[in-house]
């Protein structure tokens, strides 16, 4: 469990196209193999430390004559925002993905001074 000492806690969330990728033939449609789509998201206020980030798959276009393989990740998680990492492999063939995140943290209260 982590604890977030004497800071407030803050929420924030959204949601994201990963991509659309059967209109131009792109590698989530038409290859095989490992692939890995990242998309970066920018948090509106910053975090006092990185947040816990909770991801879903909200949508996904998936062909259905081939295996359903993915990996939805947060990574490189900071006080300024994270990275979502969407994975797939095999035959697995995407068109298109969202994904809706929620970023749990503390932040500091409005009257704290900052000596920086």
């Amino acid at each position: 469990m982590r604890r977030f000492d004497h800071f407030s806690v803050g929420v924030a969330n959204g949601a994201l196209d990963l991509f659309s990728a059967f209109e131009e033939g792109q590698p989530m449609w038409t290859g095989h193999g490992p692939r890995l789509e990242r998309s970066e998201v920018r948090f509106d206020e910053p975090f006092a430390e990185p947040p816990a980030v909770h991801l879903s798959l909200v949508m996904w276009d998936i062909a259905v004559n081939a295996n359903q393989r993915v990996d939805l990740r947060a990574t490189d998680v900071t006080t300024e925002g994270f990275v979502v990492e969407f994975r797939t492999w095999g035959d697995t063939r995407v068109a298109r993905a969202r994904a809706s995140w929620m970023a749990i943290g503390p932040v500091r209260y409005l009257e704290d001074f900052d000596a920086g």
